[in-house]
């Protein structure tokens, strides 16, 4: 599947490590793609919400149907996070900039997964919206 259709396919994007800060950029990449209509479902265990939206401890805890998991953790951090994804039945891992882990890709691509990795939603969402 390619990344236009991913993005033009998924309504709800659970973030791993979004923040409640306004400041950083979990928050800022969070705010534009809800801005764009989808739901975002906050997972980060040291904050109650964020953008209006309860927060997760954990994927598990979400207890609804994820299309995008949303990485923004660095890289050492990914393998659980794509083993629980798998887990949950998400449709798709997304690797934000900067955060890689090959062996965590391939495990999700072997369960199905979609993956994209060092890739920045906001900015791939802003150069294809015109196409979805």
């Amino acid at each position: 599947m390619s990344i236009a259709n991913l993005l033009a396919s998924a309504r709800t994007i659970a973030v791993v490590g979004l923040s409640d800060s306004r400041f950083r950029t979990s928050y800022g990449v969070s705010q534009y793609m809800q801005a764009q209509g989808y739901r975002i479902i906050p997972v980060n265990p040291n904050i109650a919400e964020s953008l209006g939206e309860k927060a997760y401890a954990d994927l598990s805890s979400i207890g609804e149907p994820v299309d995008i998991v949303n990485i923004f953790r660095r890289s050492e951090h990914v393998g659980p996070v794509v083993d629980e994804a798998i887990r949950i039945g998400a449709k798709a891992i997304w690797m934000q900039e900067g955060v890689v882990d090959e062996s965590a890709a391939e495990r999700a691509r072997r369960a199905g997964l979609e993956v994209v990795m060092d890739r920045c939603i906001l900015k791939d969402h802003q150069r294809l919206r015109p196409s979805f």
